[in-house]
């Protein structure tokens, strides 16, 4: 698509956005050539992830090390339990956190920090396996590891050519394939997803089911299919949900709502006298209780609707719900 650029856009501007896409592009011909690249060391450190027995221990520092935490967060929000320890830190006491069951990935794009190396000896008496994601296959590191991932990077995106970002990308992107690969190996699935993010927005649209939200009980909008609308109205606007579930001898045989009252007004129909059974809407949509909300809510938008009566195996009403309903809990 092409671009329109104001006749008034300064300079800087339209400069500044080509250094950002000179950066991007850079960045992602260095995943290309990653993704490209990989071969039996990937097969073979996914198969020393998936025989480890305790955690995998992620270590670094300074840009290495940021990295390695989001790596760590990766893997154990799907399904492989990991951490990050400062190789500062464990060369002063975190190293105790790391035992004989662990395996451990160490960073470091030159292969050479101080930090990391002095941790080798330590992580060798364990005898966990180590894997190593360097730039330099010829590293102390990648040389004393069980298995070498290589990230190098043709040039960084810097303009001066220092600054860490090629070289930060491809190793966090080859953290993302390594968690990823490992996670499908293990059958990791959306359910076991959600064990692990019972909060937040996204914890909830895989958690969050109608029976959560739905009203129930004394909560409940219903009225007697031989009633007159007018006796009914109270009880549907002090509910608050928009509509009523019409009942006759137990049985649900309707649901009257905002929609149907405007229509039975249209009409001229005399509230006083009128039963809702000549005016509700028959076969109302209904749910189970025990499904999603997010599925309720794609059901929502397919029938073109906003709300349901939510009956159980039996058919028998047990709740109700509306589109503000869902919208309190944030899924939405």
């Amino acid at each position: 698509m092409t671009e329109v650029v104001s006749q008034t856009e300064s300079p800087i501007a339209t400069q500044a956005r080509d250094i950002g896409r000179s950066v991007l592009t850079q960045e992602a011909r260095a995943l290309d050539y990653l993704a490209n690249c990989l071969g039996p060391d990937f097969d073979r450190a996914c198969d020393l992830i998936n025989a480890c027995k305790g955690h995998v221990v992620i270590t670094g520092i300074g840009k290495s090390g940021h990295i390695g935490q989001k790596i760590a967060a990766t893997f154990a929000s799907t399904g492989t339990p990991s951490f990050f320890v400062h190789a500062a830190e464990a060369l002063h006491g975190d190293l105790g956190m790391i035992t004989s069951s662990e395996l451990v990935i160490a960073i470091s794009y030159s292969g050479q920090s101080a930090e990391v190396l002095a941790l080798l000896p330590a992580f060798r008496q364990l005898n966990g396996p180590i894997i190593a994601i360097t730039g330099e296959p010829k590293s102390s590191l990648a040389r004393m590891a069980d298995c070498h991932l290589c990230v190098k990077v043709e040039n960084e995106a810097c303009h001066l050519g220092l600054a860490p970002t090629s070289s930060t990308t491809a190793t966090l992107a080859l953290g993302d394939a390594l968690a990823i690969t490992v996670s499908q190996q293990k059958g990791f699935s959306t359910n076991d997803f959600a064990a692990s993010h019972p909060a937040g927005r996204l914890g909830k649209r895989l958690t969050l089911r109608v029976k959560d939200v739905m009203h129930h009980n004394s909560a409940l909008p219903i009225v007697q299919g031989r009633d007159s609308i007018a006796s009914g109205l109270y009880e549907i606007s002090r509910k608050a949900l928009g509509m009523a579930a019409v009942i006759k001898d137990e049985q649900l045989i309707g649901v009257f709502t905002d929609g149907d009252l405007r229509r039975a007004v249209d009409k001229k129909l005399p509230l006083d006298s009128t039963p809702f059974e000549l005016a509700m809407t028959k076969n109302p949509r209904t749910i189970s209780p025990d499904v999603l909300l997010t599925t309720a809510v794609a059901k929502m938008n397919e029938e073109e609707i906003n709300g349901f009566l939510v009956t159980d195996e039996n058919g028998k009403l047990v709740g109700a719900f509306n589109i503000r309903d869902v919208m309190r809990t944030g899924i939405i």
